[in-house]
């Protein structure tokens, strides 16, 4: 990618960050992120990916809280036990695991799902969480641009794997949840589906917003596929907003030293980070409802494109290609 084109996609990157972070901070000092309260869960289960580090941490930590079954996974062994040691004694909550599932890897995935198949359990929540930023330009396992494929295309596999749980563990007015996690950057991104691995012209920047765009464009495809089988599963986006998490290592200069000085004011804490997540898998005011992006626990509109059911239906059918699963939704739709 050109210098001018790499800087106008790091730009536009930054402009949305500073949007937010005024919004937030305005928020704060006219009335504050009041932690919503939500009813228990009992004898359900969760998955959230990532859920050792930043948003995913606090997620699982408060499905936990609600007494919720969650599985924790991720790919860091080392601090995986002391994280589920430390949730169960936060929680009063013994029923917190961590299975290894390496994003990265179409086979760690794959393992995964047989090893949580295995343990005969319901799914009723699926919350993919985890992802990368801005790192730079290295390929997965698989051969996939490392925000294309741990992002977005890790991501779908997983939740076409799992989605055969999910349909089995919901019923008429109590839905299973796949909740996604994106980001206000995609407001910015541009799908390149003639280059979905930034071969040509690779910007993290790009890359990372381009992510985020193909997430909410799977979501919505999701809840027509669910739709039209009349399936009890609803599939939704959470945007977290800007959070003070670990993700900021490759950032430029002057956003890391704004984060250190003031992320403490205008950034959201992981717990607030967080809530919208939750919200989105488990608010009764959702209940049955899919196909919504949601940001500060409410819908909003997502990029205009990203209802364009035609670019739903290519990006979908590249993804099954890219991953090696049937294209379900052609039985469905035709095509």
């Amino acid at each position: 990618m050109s210098p001018l084109s790499a800087a106008r996609a790091a730009l536009r990157v930054y402009a949305v960050g500073a949007a937010l972070i005024v919004a937030q901070l305005l928020r704060r000092c006219v009335r504050g992120f009041v932690e919503p309260v939500f009813s228990p869960q009992p004898e359900r289960v969760a998955i959230v990916t990532g859920g050792t580090d930043g948003i995913g941490y606090a997620t699982a930590k408060q499905l936990a809280k609600l007494g919720m079954h969650v599985i924790i996974a991720g790919n860091n062994d080392s601090k995986a036990q002391e994280v589920v040691r430390r949730i169960k004694q936060d929680t009063l909550n013994d029923q917190v695991e961590f299975l290894y599932c390496d994003l990265a890897s179409m086979r760690s995935i794959r393992q995964f799902v047989q090893t949580f198949k295995m343990k005969k359990l319901p799914l009723h929540v699926l919350v993919n969480n985890a992802g990368v930023m801005m790192v730079p330009q290295k390929a997965t396992d698989d051969g996939f641009e490392e925000h294309f494929g741990v992002n977005y295309l890790g991501h779908f596999l997983l939740t076409n794997l799992l989605l055969d749980t999910l349909q089995g563990s919901g019923a008429p007015g109590r839905h299973s949840r796949v909740v996604t996690v994106s980001s206000a950057t995609h407001y910015v991104g541009e799908l390149n589906l003639d280059d979905l691995q930034s071969r040509t012209d690779y910007s993290a920047h790009a890359a990372y917003a381009q992510s985020k765009l193909a997430l909410v464009f799977f979501t919505y495809r999701l809840q027509a596929l669910l739709t039209a089988r009349g399936a009890p599963v609803t599939a939704n986006v959470a945007d977290p907003g800007v959070v003070d998490t670990d993700l900021y290592k490759h950032v430029f200069w002057g956003t890391r030293l704004v984060k250190k000085l003031l992320g403490w004011w205008v950034f959201k804490t992981l717990d607030e980070g967080a809530w919208t997540s939750v919200y989105a898998a488990v608010s009764p005011v959702l209940e049955g409802v899919g196909g919504r992006y949601l940001y500060n626990e409410r819908e909003t509109w997502s990029l205009e494109a990203t209802y364009d059911p035609e670019l739903q239906r290519q990006l979908w059918a590249r993804s099954c290609q890219l991953t090696g699963i049937a294209d379900v939704t052609r039985e469905t739709f035709g095509r």
